[in-house]
């Protein structure tokens, strides 16, 4: 049976972390290898961990330089065929890892796969779907491709054809990992299954907006790495051109989009008492 590792790495959410491990150790897939990556909690998260014994493969109790090198750390130690990498505010879905292994299983020229996910908030109400576009390294530093990170899972030699996780970037380190796959010559697949629950609460990064101008320079920089030159006013055209098609090739997010309004920049104090329609943010 393949093996699949799975890494999360998590600071201080005690709140939500006890459901995103359990996710992981209930799904019907056996052959599952856990790390969880723990840099210093002080919020009881160190002694939730503990408590579920050999039932985590590894814990990785020590300092990082953020959660890209805490990532690192976890992947330096997974031995698994496949990986995937779990925030410790999410949760993968019933089945999500049968149904990956499977994927692979069927599409052995696919080195990547991404799934769909229901946003959901602290209270794991579910606010609304967002669905995983086709990878694209044009549109992808145009700002035409997302990938839903906790419904994404690789194998192995992906990962490796790769220098891992760039601990410098701050804000977009699961975005730049899969950019380096595709640019290494990884085939990208999209499953129609939906396969976590990506939380939405106070403290989340993609709540807060904290790091816009961060992600900003990020995403620049990998405008110049890809195309060899700084954007220009021809490319803020062509950035509204590929959002439009990316709408209109993903029509099944689009009409969430509408519906039920933008996910990432949501105002978190709004979340337990309203639908994510009508409110200002950015996806």
């Amino acid at each position: 049976m393949v093996k699949v590792s799975v890494v999360t790495i998590s600071f201080n959410q005690a709140e939500f972390l006890e459901r995103t491990i359990r996710s992981v150790l209930n799904q019907d897939y056996q052959n599952i290898e856990y790390i969880v990556v723990d840099p210093g909690s002080t919020d009881g998260s160190r002694e939730l961990i503990e408590s579920y014994g050999s039932r985590i493969a590894r814990t990785i109790f020590e300092p990082d330089a953020g959660a890209a090198d805490g990532l690192n750390k976890g992947f330096a130690s997974t031995t698994g065929d496949i990986l995937s990498f779990l925030n410790s505010d999410d949760v993968f879905l019933p089945g999500a890892v049968s149904a990956a292994v499977s994927f692979f299983a069927k599409n052995p020229a696919m080195d990547v796969v991404s799934g769909h996910a229901r946003v959901i908030g602290p209270d794991d109400r579910v606010l609304r779907l967002v669905y995983s576009d086709r990878m694209s390294v044009t549109k992808y530093v145009y700002g035409g491709v997302a990938l839903i990170q906790p419904s994404t899972f690789f194998r192995r030699a992906a990962y490796e054809r790769t220098k891992g996780f760039n601990s410098e970037n701050r804000a977009t380190w699961d975005g730049e990992l899969f950019l380096d796959m595709a640019l290494a010559g990884c085939r990208f697949g999209r499953s129609h299954d939906i396969w976590s629950g990506y939380r939405l609460h106070s403290q989340s990064i993609t709540v807060s907006g904290k790091l816009e101008d961060t992600m900003n320079r990020v995403n620049q920089g990998h405008f110049l790495r890809v195309m060899g030159r700084e954007p220009n006013g021809i490319d803020k055209k062509l950035k509204v051109g590929f959002q439009i098609w990316k709408h209109l090739m993903n029509p099944r997010d689009t009409l969430e989009r509408i519906l039920r309004g933008p996910v990432f920049q949501r105002k978190a104090e709004k979340q337990q008492t309203e639908t994510l329609k009508g409110q200002r943010g950015r996806r």
